[in-house]
């Protein structure tokens, strides 16, 4: 973890961040793509990040305001309505991948801390972000609470799991839970 550093994510990041994404989640079937990715940043810049070491290039991580219990839709390019001034008190975590050369060194762990300490600076009460792949045995030990009530967009896939976690003061230990129309 010694020489490593996360940054704001910059426009020469984009070759990478994208190849990155393609490589992680195309043969899943929830690649997005560039258009994507770009307009998850677009919605907010000071939430996206890139990891570097020496060598450069470790992995990145995007983040958007965005409504407790609910998610972008992968298979949406654009803003769907429910980014920026409209995500409230919740910081949704879109997108997470470590390079391949990098991984197995805590670096996606380092990126979320990262993350964690952002919203709470900016006022943010929870976290959130969707479980892919059966990841959700990493995020449940880094305090993310499965929420299988909660409806996701087809574009996920059956298995995929909405997961949120407080970011409020250590009084807070529970996330509210959705009202019906905030479910589906």
């Amino acid at each position: 973890m010694s020489g490593t550093r996360i940054r704001p994510l910059r426009e020469h990041d984009w070759p990478d961040v994208i190849a990155a994404e393609e490589r992680a989640y195309a043969p899943s079937g929830l690649s997005e793509g560039g258009p994507a990715l770009r307009s998850r940043h677009r919605a907010s810049p000071s939430t996206c990040f890139v990891m570097e070491d020496a060598d450069g290039f470790c992995g990145y991580l995007l983040a958007l305001p965005y409504p407790l219990f609910r998610c972008p839709d992968l298979s949406r390019a654009g803003s769907d309505g429910a980014v920026g001034g409209n995500g409230g008190s919740n910081l949704h975590a879109h997108d997470l991948v470590i390079a391949e050369r990098a991984r197995g060194r805590g670096l996606a762990d380092r990126l979320l801390l990262h993350l964690e300490r952002t919203g709470r600076e900016a006022g943010y009460r929870t976290l959130s972000l969707v479980a892919v792949r059966g990841s959700q045995v990493l995020w449940s030990r880094l305090g993310y609470r499965a929420r299988p009530e909660v409806g996701l967009p087809a574009s996920y896939g059956t298995e995929a799991v909405y997961m949120a976690k407080p970011l409020a003061p250590p009084s807070a230990d529970t996330v509210p839970s959705p009202s019906r129309a905030e479910v589906g």
